[in-house]
C-alpha cells in the first residue's frame, strides 16, 4: 500500500514584497493578496469543522502577534487543537531564515526565540520535531548542524540544484542522513534530510486556494461539471509517479503556497472529497493507494518506521541554479549596507543581551528609563528571514527592516546606560554615536573634554585602536588609572568629493566582559602638526610605496598605486599580490538564454569583469599609531589599506558607491586578489561563520557538473571568511558582511562588495536591485593575513570572533552623580574572573528570567586546526566562579535553542550506510569541569543570585 501524506500548509514570507505589518493585517493588497491575521482565523475554524483536518504553521513572527491579539476562550481551543496534533508547528523559528548571508549566531538566537514562544505557549505539544526551510535559495552545512544540536528530528526543503534534483531522482537519494560537521562526533550533528517533491507547492491542477484558479472536486454525476472520477485517476497517476523517486511506501504533497488558506473552508472541503473519494478506490477497484492527512512529523516517523540505511551527504547544497545559467549567487552580496547593518545590530545585541546579564534588574529599570533587549532581539529575529538580510525583498520593505533595527536599538541604547552606570558607579549623560562609520559623533568633534567607556564583549583581554572624529585640535587621552596614553589627531588627504574630518586615535586596553573608561581633554592653544600627505612619487629613484609595523609590510606599485606585495615578517612569508577593483557587466539576457542578472541571481555578460580603473592615485598618511596608504580608483570607488601597530593583519577599508548606471549597464563590483599560488582549482569558505568547506572550481561533489555559468556557477556564500593555499603559505580574507565569493583562476581570489542593476531577475520581486536612497553608497572592510598553513587558523578564528564581536564604544562628556551616594567610581570592570581560554568562545550570555540567564560556551576551533598552540583540544573549564557579578546557584544543561533538558532530550535514530553511530548518554553535570570538545557548543540555563557591589 502506497500512503500518500497530504500536508496541508501556508508559506508566509516575514516581509518580502510588503512588510511584515502589510503582510500580518493584510494591506496593500494591489501589490500581492495576502492577510495573515485572516489565514490563522480561517485555519482555525476549519479545523474545528472536521476532526480529521491538520494543518502545520511555521512562522512565529506572525504567530505570535495573532496569539496576543486572540481572547482566553480562542487561546484555549488552539491549544486543544495543538495537544490532538491537528494543528502542528515545523521548525517553529521566528521567522523561516536565510542559509547563505545569515551567521550562525544570529540564527541560533532567531529560533531560540520562537522556540521559547512555543515552549511557554504550549509546553512540549508545541515543541517542533521538524525542520521545515520549504524556500530557501540552497542549503548549508552548518544550518543542518544546528538543526540536529536543537534536537530536531529531520529537515525538510524545496529548492536544490535542478541537476542535483535529476541525479538524485535517478538515484532514489532524495533523502539520506546529513553528516553536518567535520568535528562533531556521530550523530551529535547527523541529520535526516529529505528534498520535497514539488519545491514545496502542490501537484500541478490540484491548487484549491482563493488564488488559485484550479478546477474543485465535482463529485455530483449530474452535473455537466463532474470530475470526480478523472480526479481520482491523474491523482493515482501523480502518486504513482512521484513514488518511484522515493525509498520507502510512504510519499508526501505539499498543498499550499504563499500565503495561502485566507479561505480554508476552500482547501479542505476539496481536500476532504479527494480523501474519501481516492480512499474509496480501495475497496471498489483494488486500488493500493492510501491518502491521509498529516505533517511532517508523521510523515518522518513513518520513514524512521522503515527501519532502512540511508546514503550520507557531507558537502552542502550551494550554489543553487533553478535551470541552465541560472544561478541563484547574486544575493549573497545584494544590499550590502543592510547586510552590514545587520551584522553590526548583531553586535550590539549581545553587548545589551551581556550587560543585561551582569547588572541584573538595574540594566532594565534605571536612572535612564525603561532598558530593553526584546524590541532589538525580535528586529535580528526578522532580518534572518529568507527575503530580509539576503537582500531579496522590494525597496520599501529593506527600508522597513532597517527601520525595525532601527528601533530596536534606542531600548537597547537605555539598558546599556543604565548598566553601565550600576557597574561603574557613575551616572554619565551617555551618548551613542551611531554614525561612526561616516565620522560624525557630535559630542568628540564639539566637547573641550569627554569620557570614552569601551566595553568588549569577548571572553579576553582586548586591545582596541579607537577612532574618533574630532576638531582640529591636540588631544591629552588618560587611560582608567589616570596615566597618560599616546594619541594622534589624523587628518586624512582630502578629495574634492568630500570634507575630510580629523580623527582622534588612541590604543584602548579593555578587559574581558568588562569595560575601561577613559578620558580625554582637548589641549588649548594648539594645532596638530599638518599631516602632508605625500602623492605618487614621480621621481624614477624614488623607493615603492610602503606601510608597515612589527610584523607586516605591505608595498605598493609606484607606478600604478596598487598593491603588489606583502610581507609577513614574523614568518618570514612573502608574497606578490595584486589587489584591486573589477566590475561584472550584469546580462541583461542573450541569445543561449534569456536570463538577467537581479536581486536573487548573477549572470555577468562575459566572464571577463573590467577594471575600475588600472591605477589609482595614492596618498600615503604615516603616524606613530598607524599607517595608511589612500587609493582612489575613480570617482565611486576609493580604499585606503591600513596597519596598526602590533596587528598581525592588513586592513582594507574601501568605499564604493554611488555606482554609475546612467550607460545603461548594471553592474556588479568586485575586490579581487592576484597572487602566483598554486591552488589547484581549491579555495575555502565559512558556513554561516564557522566551520569551513572546501571548494573546488566547476565541481560539484555528489553529481558530475555540466557548468553553464563559469563565474556564477563557482559563486559560494562568504560569511566571514575565504582562503586560498598552495600547501604551504595561507592567504585569507575576512569580511565585515556577508558576501559572494570565489577563486576563478589558480592564485586568484575574489569577493562581490556591491551591485546595482537595472532588471528583475524574474523570481518574483518585481524590481530592479537599484538601491535607492542610502544604500547606493557602502563602505566596508576586508582584513587580509598571510600565513602558514599549519599556524593559520589560530589567526583566522580568533580576528573573526573580534571581528564580530567588537567592542562598543559610548561616550559621555564626564562629571557624572554617582550612582549612589558614596559609590566610587569605576574606570576599569570585568565580568569575568580570568580570561577565557583561547579557544573558547562565549557565544551567549543573556536573560532568561528574573532570576535566571542563558549561557552558551562554544569551542570555536575545528579538530585539525591545532595551529602549534593546541588550539583544537578538548578544554575544560569551571564555571562556578567564573562570573564576577553574580553567583551561580543552579545549572541546567539544554539543546542548542535552550527549549529541552539535556538529559531527557531524545532524537529519531537512524542507520547511514557508513556504519553504526554511537549514542552517547550525557553525563552528570558538574559546573566545576564543563568540558567542550572541538566545535561543540554546549547550552545552559543558569539560576543566579546578584551580587550588591556588582
Amino acid at each position: 500500500m502506497l500512503n500518500v501524506h497530504l500536508v496541508a500548509h501556508t508559506h508566509d514570507d516575514v516581509g518580502w514584497l510588503k512588510t511584515v505589518d502589510q503582510y500580518f493585517y493584510g494591506i496593500k493588497n494591489d501589490i500581492q493578496h495576502a492577510g495573515v491575521q485572516y489565514i490563522l482565523d480561517s485555519v482555525i475554524s476549519a479545523l474545528l469543522a472536521e476532526p480529521t483536518r491538520r494543518f502545520v504553521y511555521v512562522e512565529m513572527a506572525f504567530f505570535s502577534r495573532w496569539w496576543y491579539q486572540q481572547t482566553n476562550a480562542t487561546q484555549e481551543t488552539v491549544r486543544q487543537l495543538v495537544r490532538q496534533g491537528r494543528l502542528e508547528f515545523a521548525n517553529g523559528g521566528w521567522v523561516m531564515n536565510d542559509e547563505a548571508a545569515t551567521h550562525y549566531g544570529a540564527i541560533v538566537d532567531q529560533m531560540t526565540l520562537g522556540l521559547r514562544f512555543l515552549e511557554d505557549t504550549f509546553g512540549n505539544d508545541g515543541r517542533p520535531r521538524v525542520a521545515w526551510h520549504i524556500d530557501p535559495f540552497g542549503h548549508s552545512r552548518e544550518q543542518a548542524s544546528l538543526f540536529a544540536q536543537m534536537g530536531f528530528d529531520g529537515f525538510f526543503f524545496g529548492r536544490l540544484d535542478y541537476q542535483d534534483k535529476e541525479v538524485r531522482k535517478e538515484k532514489r537519494q532524495m533523502e539520506q542522513v546529513w553528516r553536518a560537521s567535520d568535528s562533531l562526533k556521530p550523530p551529535t550533528a547527523d541529520l535526516f534530510t529529505g528534498v520535497l517533491p514539488n519545491i514545496y507547492n502542490p501537484p500541478d491542477n490540484l491548487c484549491w486556494d482563493v488564488l488559485c484558479a484550479d478546477t474543485p472536486v465535482v463529485e455530483d454525476p449530474r452535473s455537466p461539471e463532474y470530475n470526480a472520477k478523472k480526479m481520482v485517476d491523474y491523482f493515482l497517476q501523480l502518486a504513482a509517479a512521484q513514488a518511484q523517486y522515493y525509498r520507502t511506501n510512504h510519499t508526501v504533497m505539499t498543498m499550499g503556497s504563499d500565503f495561502q488558506y485566507e479561505n480554508a473552508n476552500m482547501w479542505f472541503k476539496n481536500l476532504d472529497k479527494l480523501i474519501r473519494l481516492v480512499n474509496a478506490q480501495q475497496q471498489a477497484n483494488g486500488s493500493r493507494v492510501h491518502v491521509l492527512y498529516s505533517t511532517p512529523a508523521c510523515y518522518l516517523w513513518e520513514l524512521n518506521k522503515a527501519n532502512l540505511t540511508w546514503s550520507v551527504k557531507q558537502d552542502d547544497f550551494f550554489p543553487y541554479a533553478d535551470g541552465p545559467h541560472k544561478f541563484w549567487t547574486g544575493y549573497f552580496s545584494s544590499r550590502p549596507a543592510l547586510k552590514r547593518y545587520e551584522r553590526l545590530s548583531y553586535n550590539f545585541l549581545q553587548v545589551c543581551n551581556q550587560l543585561e546579564a551582569l547588572a541584573g534588574p538595574a540594566a532594565n529599570v534605571g536612572s535612564y528609563g525603561l532598558g530593553d533587549s526584546a524590541p532589538l532581539n525580535e528586529a535580528m529575529a526578522v532580518l534572518q528571514h529568507h527575503d530580509a538580510v539576503s537582500g531579496t525583498s522590494r525597496q520599501h520593505v529593506a527600508d522597513d527592516y532597517a527601520r525595525q533595527l532601527a528601533e530596536g536599538w534606542g531600548p537597547c541604547e537605555v539598558l546599556v546606560s543604565n548598566a553601565l552606570a550600576r557597574l561603574s558607579g557613575s551616572k554619565e549623560d551617555f551618548k551613542f554615536c551611531r554614525d561612526l562609520n561616516i565620522s560624525l559623533c557630535p559630542i568628540s568633534q564639539t566637547a573641550a573634554r569627554f569620557q570614552v567607556t569601551i566595553y568588549n564583549p569577548l571572553g579576553r583581554n582586548v586591545d582596541w585602536m579607537v577612532r574618533l572624529p574630532v576638531s582640529k585640535s591636540v588631544f591629552l587621552v588618560k587611560d582608567p588609572n589616570g596615566r597618560t596614553v599616546q594619541s594622534n589627531v589624523v587628518i586624512p588627504p582630502s578629495s574634492d568629493s568630500q570634507e575630510q574630518h580629523p580623527e582622534l586615535l588612541f590604543s584602548a586596553s579593555v578587559p574581558a566582559l568588562g569595560f575601561s573608561i577613559y578620558s580625554v581633554v582637548q589641549v588649548p592653544g594648539r594645532n596638530p602638526k599638518a599631516r602632508i600627505p605625500l602623492s605618487r612619487p614621480q621621481k624614477s629613484w624614488s623607493r615603492d610605496l610602503a606601510i608597515e609595523n612589527e610584523y607586516i609590510r605591505a608595498t605598493f606599485d609606484r607606478n600604478t598605486g596598487l598593491l603588489m606585495e606583502i610581507e609577513n615578517m614574523d614568518q618570514k612569508l612573502l608574497l606578490p599580490i595584486r589587489q584591486a577593483f573589477f566590475w561584472y557587466n550584469a546580462s541583461i539576457g542573450d541569445s543561449i538564454s534569456s536570463q538577467v542578472s537581479g536581486a536573487y541571481i548573477f549572470r555577468p555578460n562575459q566572464p571577463k569583469p573590467l577594471p575600475v580603473s588600472r591605477w589609482a592615485q595614492t596618498r600615503l598618511v604615516k603616524t606613530a599609531l598607524v599607517q595608511e596608504v589612500h587609493q582612489n580608483f575613480s570617482a565611486w570607488c576609493s580604499q585606503v589599506v591600513r596597519l596598526y601597530p602590533g596587528q598581525r593583519h592588513l586592513e582594507l577599508e574601501w568605499t564604493v558607491g554611488p555606482i554609475p548606471v546612467g550607460d545603461g549597464w548594471g553592474k556588479e563590483v568586485i575586490s579581487r586578489f592576484d597572487t602566483q599560488l598554486e591552488t589547484k582549482g581549491h579555495f575555502y569558505t565559512d558556513s554561516n561563520g564557522r566551520e569551513i568547506l572546501k571548494r573546488r572550481r566547476d565541481y560539484r561533489p555528489t553529481w558530475n557538473l555540466n557548468q553553464t555559468e563559469p563565474v556564477a556557477g563557482n559563486y559560494y556564500p562568504v560569511n566571514s571568511r575565504i582562503y586560498i593555499t598552495d600547501g604551504n603559505m595561507q592567504l585569507t580574507v575576512l569580511t565585515d558582511r556577508s558576501q559572494g565569493g570565489s577563486s576563478l583562476r589558480d592564485g586568484s581570489l575574489e569577493l562581490m562588495v556591491h551591485r546595482r542593476l537595472l532588471r528583475d531577475d524574474g523570481r518574483g520581486v518585481g524590481e530592479p536591485l537599484l538601491e535607492a536612497g542610502l544604500g547606493v553608497w557602502v563602505r566596508g572592510r576586508h582584513l587580509v593575513l598571510l600565513d602558514r598553513v599549519r599556524t593559520a587558523a589560530a589567526g583566522h578564528r580568533l580576528l573573526a570572533e573580534k571581528e564580530v564581536l567588537a567592542p562598543q564604544v559610548v561616550l559621555a562628556p564626564g562629571g557624572g552623580a554617582p550612582y549612589h551616594p558614596g559609590t566610587t567610581h569605576r574606570t576599569q570592570f570585568s565580568g569575568l574572573r580570568r580570561e577565557l581560554p583561547s579557544s573558547v568562545h562565549l557565544l551567549t550570555l543573556a536573560r532568561w528570567a528574573p532570576d535566571m540567564l542563558l549561557l552558551r560556551l562554544e569551542h570555536q576551533f575545528a579538530v585539525g586546526e591545532d595551529s602549534g598552540r593546541n588550539l583544537s583540544s578538548p578544554v575544560t573549564l569551571d564555571l562556578r566562579d567564573l562570573f564576577s557579578t553574580f553567583t551561580i546557584t543552579r545549572l541546567q544543561e539544554t539543546t542548542l535553542a535552550a527549549n529541552q533538558l539535556r538529559a531527557s532530550a531524545s532524537r529519531l535514530k537512524w542507520t547511514p550506510n557508513t556504519g553504526p553511530t554511537h549514542h552517547p548518554t550525557p553525563s552528570l553535570l558538574d559546573p566545576a569541569t564543563v568540558t567542550l570538545q572541538p566545535m561543540e557548543i554546549r547550552t545552559f540555563l543558569a539560576s543566579v543570585q546578584w551580587k550588591e557591589d556588582g
